[in-house]
């Protein structure tokens, strides 16, 4: 029986895990909220990984708010950094292995062909700075380990671009106004759901089963590129709402944090995911 410590089961990815981890044989799934198990509380985290001595430690907690972390960096180094550096240290001590996530933001977005696994990384805004210092801390102090680097995640359980449009889009179209949508940002959309069972499929059966899966860094992502603005076009074609809609630039639309304009993550090492647009039409079905 594999013992699985899964952490922030609350959010988009935690409850997908957990939705998958019901009703399958051979885990014993530890699951904890934020509140339940705080990860920059290091010691209560020791006594909870000492009293289950999970074979397998899931991190889905993060500090994602991208704009506050501009005036909250101290926080999200925190939560995404010094927190995931003492986690490593304590998975190491314990013998376990760590699944982490982490995101596009940790490249400049200035490579219009995307980024692969091992290429240099570059953030240009706290949030991405916090991730990449979490990545680099769990590579200093362990080396049982996936990274998975992921973008653009819409799901359930979770605020997300998918249901904000559809708020938006709603609104514009009661109000007789249009909707304003970036498109000079170009990356991949991600459906929880997919995401969960491709790390389920390539990393956690496989290492149940005892079979030799290499370590490191792994890109994953539904296949396919778009805009924010295409990506809302979708949305609206397959709710079928007639939005206005119009595309505009990122700098007429400022914000806090600022955006790379191709985050576009290049899967080397695994089986491509299906297309995002696919994974929209089934979220909107569900």
């Amino acid at each position: 029986m594999t013992r699985i410590l899964l952490l922030g089961k609350s959010g988009m990815l935690g409850s997908s895990f957990v939705d998958f981890f019901v009703g399958m044989d051979g885990f014993n799934l530890h699951a904890f909220t934020h509140t339940e198990l705080d990860i920059t509380n290091t010691q209560k985290l020791r006594e909870k990984l000492v009293e289950i001595g999970p074979d397998l430690v899931i991190n889905c907690t993060a500090y994602t708010a991208v704009d506050d972390a501009e005036k909250n960096r101290d926080l999200a180094f925190k939560i995404n950094a010094e927190s995931v550096g003492e986690m490593a240290k304590l998975c190491k001590e314990i013998g376990a292995a760590l699944i982490h996530f982490s995101t596009d933001y940790v490249f400049d977005g200035k490579n219009s062909e995307g980024y692969k696994e091992d290429d240099a990384t570059g953030a240009i805004n706290v949030y991405g700075e916090s991730k990449l210092a979490g990545e680099k801390l769990i590579m200093e102090n362990m080396k049982k380990y996936f990274i998975v680097r992921t973008s653009w995640l819409f799901g359930k359980n979770g605020k997300n671009f998918v249901d904000t449009m559809i708020k938006l889009g709603a609104a514009a179209m009661q109000s007789g106004t249009e909707l304003k949508v970036v498109q000079d940002q170009i990356g991949s959309p991600t459906y929880t759901h997919d995401l969960v069972n491709a790390v389920i499929m390539n990393f956690i059966e496989p290492l149940q089963r005892g079979k030799d899966v290499p370590f490191g860094i792994y890109h994953l992502t539904n296949s396919g590129v778009c805009s924010w603005y295409d990506f809302a076009k979708r949305i609206f074609e397959i709710r079928k709402m007639e939005v206005n809609i119009l595309p505009i630039n990122t700098d007429q639309f400022p914000r806090p944090a600022r955006r790379p304009a191709f985050s576009i993550l290049l899967n080397t090492k695994l089986s491509k995911m299906r297309p995002w647009g696919e994974a929209v039409e089934d979220y909107l079905s569900e």
